[in-house]
């Protein structure tokens, strides 16, 4: 497919990402099923140019306003997507040469085609020296203001910047040995047979990661449930719960079930997992996903609120996961689009519902019991801020000053002497946040 094409299939499926409020990959999945005639070359470039132009928005709409220097401002609107991505992949990118006959054809505005090559020329050097003047982490790295004002709140300008930098960077490709069906080893052996290659992930035994990215669920070995697709950080929730294989498990949270599965596996298919949801599609999906697994032990129930459990299963659970619906910011890695949609008011309402979920859920804990509260997010106000006064409303948890480790996995290094976090400047891997909270009182039979 010609360059000019392809700019403007990606300026088309930019927009469609910034106008919609589902996540980038899912916009883009949808954009690629219905233009089922682009060859996996293009649709690499498509999406790695809507990627990266969505990674770098904020610095990319800098550039162009600065190249246009205000003569054009009127003009951009109708073509606007189309110079953003341009303005990435002349400036940022670099590795497509782009000149003005690529533009020129697909270009709406007359007045922009009259002075195109001067407008091309001024995009190519709007990255020059702002007089010696450092830039701003936020433009630097193209985040709202309010956020990085949070970021350096918590962890101080250098590690903030470092936090923004990982942040825009690309994720690895992760998966995760199902040992319902497989191990490791043996699981490498399939892949290498399928002609992929893998290395062992950094702190998650059951990881593997992709040396080159691809599309996997396509390849038997998936089909037959030799793996799953789940980040490292989230691989590690489940085994710093490490749940007996006799226990009774709640997953409140459950979703499509990567880590409802993992621990299903780590009990060997015995005890009880429940799975609940309000989200009937991601249940139904967690069904697929079990039949592909093998995994036996897992019930799935739908329900409204976390409160319609207490009547049944009060004081029922060895182990409670609230692995909580929350920003979702220690995902931008695999969902750049979703900083522009979280805003300060977005972070205060899901913390609220954070809160209701985790209270609610505090009675379903038996005594002796765990309750462990999860999210994906860098904020405070959605982690301690929601831990904190669940633990002043609730005596009969407590959280403890040593970390939770199991034989398989040792938190030590990510413990802040109450919490466990994983930062993806420090980890490589997702963000995560992890309160591991013990009820007073001793286990029954």
């Amino acid at each position: 497919m010609k360059l000019a094409s392809l700019l403007g299939h990606s300026s088309e499926l930019l927009q469609l990402v910034r106008l919609s409020e589902r996540p980038a990959d899912s916009v883009i999945d949808t954009f690629f099923r219905s233009h089922k005639y682009l060859g996996s070359h293009d649709r690499r470039f498509i999406a790695e140019t809507t990627y990266g132009t969505l990674r770098h928005l904020r610095k990319c709409e800098y550039l162009l306003v600065k190249a246009l220097d205000g003569a054009e401002g009127g003009m951009i609107q109708e073509d606007g997507f189309l110079l953003l991505a341009v303005t990435y992949l002349v400036v940022l990118d670099r590795r497509t040469k782009i000149e003005a006959d690529d533009v020129h054809p697909i270009l709406k505005s007359g007045k922009l085609k009259q002075n195109l090559s001067g407008i091309m020329k001024a995009i190519a050097a709007s990255q020059k020296s702002n007089g010696g003047e450092p830039e701003p982490i936020a433009l630097k790295y193209s985040f709202p203001d309010w956020m990085v004002a949070r970021f350096v709140e918590q962890y101080g300008g250098l590690e903030t910047e470092a936090l923004c930098r990982s942040l825009n960077e690309q994720a690895q490709v992760t998966l995760r040995v199902n040992e319902l069906k497989s191990n490791v080893q043996a699981c490498q052996q399939a892949l290498k047979a399928e002609e992929i290659e893998t290395i062992p992930g950094a702190f998650s035994p059951i990881s593997l990661h992709l040396t080159k990215r691809l599309n996997v669920f396509q390849l038997e070995s998936f089909r037959s449930g030799l793996f799953e697709v789940q980040d490292e950080g989230s691989q590690l929730l489940p085994l710093i719960i490490d749940p007996k294989p006799t226990a009774k498990v709640l997953d409140v949270c459950a979703g499509a079930g990567g880590k409802t599965l993992e621990l299903a596996a780590l009990m060997k298919n015995r005890g009880e997992i429940v799975a609940t949801d309000v989200h009937s599609s991601r249940l139904e999906e967690l069904r697929k996903r079990i039949r592909r697994a093998g995994a036996s032990n897992v019930r799935i129930q739908q329900i409204e609120d976390v409160a319609d459990l207490a009547e049944k299963y009060h004081g029922y659970f060895d182990v409670v996961l609230v692995d909580a619906p929350c920003s979702g910011i220690g995902t931008l890695r695999r969902n750049p689009g979703m900083k522009w949609m979280v805003t300060e008011e977005t972070v205060k309402e899901v913390s609220e519902k954070q809160f209701h979920i985790l209270d609610a859920s505090a009675c379903l804990v038996k005594d002796g019991g765990i309750l462990t509260y999860a999210t994906c997010t860098l904020f405070r106000e959605e982690n301690e801020g929601v831990v904190e006064p669940f633990l002043q409303q609730h005596p009969e948890f407590s959280i403890s000053s040593v970390p939770p480790s199991s034989s398989r996995f040792d938190s030590t290094k990510f413990f802040d002497g109450k919490y466990v976090r994983f930062l993806p400047h420090r980890e490589g891997t997702d963000g995560f946040f992890v309160a591991v909270l013990r009820k007073k009182g001793l286990p029954r039979s």
